[in-house]
């Protein structure tokens, strides 16, 4: 019980920190940061792949696809949204010249 609540207040504190050094990135550094966090939901991908090949019991399958399909949906989602955010830094002809190549 008391690992428990342990786990839960790093898990709480770290939202916390997580929010601040969020917040105080400027805002031409999102980009970067977007694609760190894409990385980063990549090993999770990873790792929810693994732990999903490895279960033994029905209601571990079911939430490790679960992982699986949320963690794919996040990583793509953030790739779009990097590619949003890089788009904006190109000139207003550079999407038309690259469409011709």
């Amino acid at each position: 019980m008391t690992e428990s609540i342990a786990l839960l207040t790093i898990f709480v504190l770290a939202a916390f920190v997580g929010v601040e050094v969020i917040s105080k990135v400027s805002s031409t550094l999102h980009t970067p940061l977007m694609s760190g966090a894409n990385a980063i939901h990549g090993v999770i991908l990873v790792g929810a792949i693994i732990v999903t090949g490895q279960a033994e019991s029905a209601i571990v399958v079911v939430v490790g696809l679960l992982a699986v399909v949320l963690a794919t949906v996040n990583m793509v989602g953030g790739f779009v949204v990097t590619d949003r955010m890089l788009e904006m830094f190109r000139g207003p002809g550079a999407r038309k010249k690259e469409l011709q190549k």
